[in-house]
C-alpha cells in the first residue's frame, strides 16, 4: 500500500508540474486565450512548478527507500 501511495503522489505531483508549466509557457508566448490556467498569475505558476517538483523529488525517494 505505501508503493501504491507513492506512486499516486507521484503522477499528481507530474501533472501539477506539466498543468503550470504548460499554463507559465502559454502565458508568456502570449497565448493567454489558450493557456490551461488563463495565465493568471506567472508567480504562481513558478512556484507550484517549484513545490511540484519538491513533490516529485520526495516520491521519488521515498518510493526507492521502499524497495
Amino acid at each position: 500500500m505505501p508503493k501504491a501511495l507513492c506512486l499516486i503522489s507521484l503522477v499528481a505531483s507530474i501533472l501539477i508540474v506539466v498543468l503550470f508549466l504548460a499554463d507559465a509557457a502559454m502565458g508568456m508566448l502570449g497565448m493567454q486565450d489558450t493557456a490551461p490556467l488563463r495565465a493568471a498569475n506567472l508567480t504562481m505558476d513558478i512556484a507550484f512548478i517549484l513545490l511540484g517538483s519538491g513533490l516529485i523529488f520526495m516520491s521519488w525517494k521515498t518510493y526507492r527507500e521502499q524497495r
